[in-house]
């Protein structure tokens, strides 16, 4: 098993497929865009199949989520899926995405052992996704959502960050909206996560606020802890159910001591936590011949010492450097 010193498991794996994006909304990367990874640099198709099937088989990973940047643009996707579904035990797949790239890719992604989505979108009015995204692709998002249902990516689940200023009053909108058509919303707290490191605490947008506006015109009832378990999401029944809202309250409401995750970057580093500032490296040890027991060994060294929490709330807190595009979700 993955375990740490205050005896939390991981089983739920995060990979991120590529640090490239084709939008570029303002809480995560500057409008010229980054410098992407040398190609070199990222792990191949067959070495991130190996060191998946080393966590399923080997370390007990139950649920595999690939991220990115935006993991539709990488080519081999629908193949990698493909593999990991193969794998005995199979692990619970998802993919986080901005949804540009489903309409083409949600048939064949289900069809390959995909299980669901997380879909990005912020907003529902056309204007301000341009401005938020400085990209005129809300359509096409709507799209994939759609394409996503249809072919039975579900729950296919919604996360929405509002900003002060731009999207702030659309919370009730948005949950109309989900309940609507049958998505499941989360809005995430914006997190010190984006590039320009231009994050601030006292103009965020707090779970607190998020829920007082839903409450404007919604009953919500919490579902507990019990129904919880290690999720990110707090949930709430929306008007006594079936349809449910999530936040994500990483911030305000922190949620480390149920943690159940460890994540892979791109180019091989493991990560255990979202805002960790130190990295293991497991694409050194791969091409360098190591065996599988070695990189399981490395593994759960990097999660042994798994900080007790991402200390948000200190005073000596330190943003990460690597942006969230290049981490993963």
């Amino acid at each position: 098993m993955l375990i740490d010193t205050y005896g939390r498991v991981a089983t739920d794996l995060r990979v991120s497929l590529t640090d490239r994006c084709n939008l570029r909304c303002t809480y995560c990367m500057p409008e010229e865009g980054l410098q992407w990874l040398a190609k070199p640099d990222l792990l191949t198709d067959d070495e991130i199949v190996r060191l998946i099937d080393v966590a399923v088989t080997a370390l007990g990973i139950e649920e595999v989520r690939f991220t990115g940047g935006e993991p539709l643009l990488r080519p081999g996707l629908v193949g990698i899926v493909e593999r990991v579904a193969a794998l005995e035990p199979r692990p619970q797949m998802s993919l986080t995405t901005n949804g540009i790239g489903l309409r083409r890719t949600a048939t064949a992604l289900k069809t390959a052992g995909l299980d669901r989505v997380n879909v990005s979108l912020d907003t529902l009015r056309p204007d301000v996704f341009r401005t938020l995204t400085r990209r005129d692709r809300h359509k096409d998002v709507l799209d994939g959502l759609h394409a996503a249902h249809e072919a039975g990516l579900t729950p296919v689940k919604v996360n929405s960050v509002l900003m002060p200023g731009l999207n702030d009053d659309e919370a009730p909108d948005l949950l109309a909206w989900a309940v609507e058509h049958d998505y499941e919303l989360r809005f995430i707290e914006q997190m010190p996560l984006d590039a320009q490191h231009g994050w601030k605490r006292d103009g965020m947008i707090t779970a607190g606020d998020i829920l007082t506006s839903l409450r404007t015109r919604f009953d919500l009832t919490p579902e507990g802890e019990e129904a919880r378990g290690s999720a990110p999401a707090e949930r709430w029944l929306v008007d006594g159910g079936p349809h449910r809202v999530g936040v994500i309250a990483s911030v305000t409401r922190p949620f480390c001591a149920a943690c159940d995750r460890t994540r892979l970057t791109a180019d091989g580093q493991v990560r255990t936590c979202l805002f960790a500032t130190e990295e293991t490296d497991l694409r050194a040890a791969l091409r360098s011949g190591a065996g599988d027991e070695e990189i399981a060994r490395i593994w759960k060294r990097a999660m042994w010492g798994k900080k007790a929490g991402a200390g948000l709330d200190d005073p000596s807190f330190v943003q990460p450097d690597r942006p969230m595009s290049a981490i993963g979700g």
